[in-house]
């Protein structure tokens, strides 16, 4: 029979398969508990300037979330080793072996949690990177705010990773282990880097946060099917299968203008097989339309020939002349209805938002190409102007001169490096100098706030 001290990590002296099973399950889980507490805070293990560090809020709910995961693990462990000391010292090995197994998969999900968010804590360790991705954090938290919204933003953080295209884990989505993410994660193509570019793609993936907070999908879909009901169903039934991304692209285009649309002719400028790919089944529409859509929307939200001469750019790049006859009749089917999706969108009043509609809560005054192209005459290249403006429309600006051909990307990539590394200091700054309590979190200031269209 095994003694107490032998069930706490001895192994029998007599070789007794009865008796050794339960000795290696406590062996096993005792070191659970060593190398559960091996694992530190990030803020013990991460070296970073200041300007490079998360917002504060993203750090704190992510440490928490951390720390409460590791608190209920051991507790777990502690709890197991409690019982087979006691009422599982008689039960069978493979009762104790199945315990111990249900405890050791709650560990890999714990370290799972722990390899994500190190993947975007790390990166704020690398020299110029971190602090250029804190810049992003700022225009990433301008991007997600609702005027009137009864539902707060959550945190959101960005971190690089390969490939041409941009994604989100939305805050409250299940993690490894069924647990809700505390904090919403933006990765961003590292060959996006700094230019307007990258702000399409970031301020897309933060349209699906906005959805996800507005309930947007759900309503809008049904308000497809009524529109359906009336004509050309079938393609309304195309706009209904990829209008989680349609409204992502409309809140990008909303909060840039059209920047949002010439980044995402960066992103979707593809071989012609891959352009003019059909869905099928897949969220995004099929990237020739994407365009036409991101267009339509501009042009409902920001009347201007600019949008017409996009469009006959890209057709010209994109001609239609040798696709298959089935994906000629989709695109003119999804094309001629552009106009009245991207009005339906922007149209569109969700319960979320008590009567208003979603163009209501876009800055759409202050993004005008008239509007964009005289504060960029204006602002010239003075850092200190630039950095006192909200992220997306600064983006926004650049992005319109851009298009405008008033700045050339050497210029627009060094200016933009400069902002998102003043935006960055500032946050850091107003971190260390506002008061606060443990009892309330501290609200990083944003730069002056961009009015909604009233």
């Amino acid at each position: 029979m095994i003694t107490h001290v032998e069930r706490r990590g001895a192994v029998p002296t007599v070789l007794d398969g009865e008796a050794l099973a339960p000795a290696l399950i406590a062996q096993e889980a005792q070191a659970l508990l060593v190398r559960l507490g091996s694992l530190r805070p990030f803020v013990m293990t991460e070296t970073m300037v200041l300007a490079a560090a998360l917002p504060y809020e993203a750090h704190r709910a992510i440490e928490h979330f951390l720390h409460s995961g590791r608190t209920t693990l051991r507790e777990q462990v502690g709890t197991f080793l409690e019982w087979l000391d006691g009422p599982g010292r008689e039960a069978p090995a493979w009762e104790q072996q199945r315990r111990f197994v249900a405890i050791r998969m709650r560990f890999n999900d714990v370290l799972s949690q722990l390899d994500l968010f190190a993947e975007v804590v790390t990166q704020r360790s690398e020299q110029g990177t971190g602090v250029w991705l804190s810049g992003l954090d700022g225009l990433a938290r301008d991007a997600v705010q609702v005027p009137g919204s009864p539902v707060p933003p959550p945190p959101l953080v960005c971190y690089l990773a390969r490939g041409p295209g941009a994604a989100i884990r939305r805050a409250r989505t299940r993690l490894p282990g069924g647990r809700l993410s505390p904090v919403a994660i933006i990765r961003v193509p590292r060959e996006r880097m700094v230019g307007h570019g990258v702000a399409s793609s970031l301020v897309h993936e933060v349209g699906h946060q906005v959805a996800a907070q507005l309930d947007l999908v759900p309503s809008l879909q049904a308000e497809i099917d009524r529109r359906a009901a009336r004509g050309d169903s079938r393609a309304w039934a195309g706009w209904r299968s990829t209008v989680s991304e349609c409204i992502a692209d409309l809140w990008s285009v909303g909060k840039l203008g059209i920047s949002s649309t010439l980044g995402l002719l960066a992103v979707v400028s593809l071989p012609r097989a891959l352009t003019f790919r059909p869905p099928r089944g897949d969220p995004h529409p099929m990237p020739y339309v994407r365009v036409l859509l991101s267009a339509a929307v501009g042009m409902t939200l920001y009347p201007h020939p600019q949008w017409a001469a996009l469009v006959a750019a890209w057709k010209a790049c994109y001609p239609v002349g040798d696709v298959t006859p089935e994906v000629q009749e989709d695109i003119v089917r999804l094309e001629r209805t552009a106009p009245a999706m991207a009005e339906l969108m922007a149209a569109h009043r969700p319960p979320a938002l008590g009567g208003r509609s979603i163009a209501d809560v876009l800055p759409l005054r202050s993004r005008t190409p008239e509007s964009l192209v005289a504060r960029f005459q204006a602002w010239g290249d003075d850092l200190g102007v630039l950095a006192r403006q909200p992220p997306s429309l600064v983006f926004a600006v650049m992005g319109q001169a851009r298009a405008a051909g008033l700045v050339a990307p050497r210029a627009e990539s060094a200016l933009l490096t400069d902002v998102l590394s003043a935006w960055a200091v500032r946050s850091s700054i107003d971190v260390m100098q506002r008061p606060h309590t443990t009892d309330e979190p501290l609200r990083p200031a944003t730069p002056v706030a961009d009015s909604a269209q009233p």
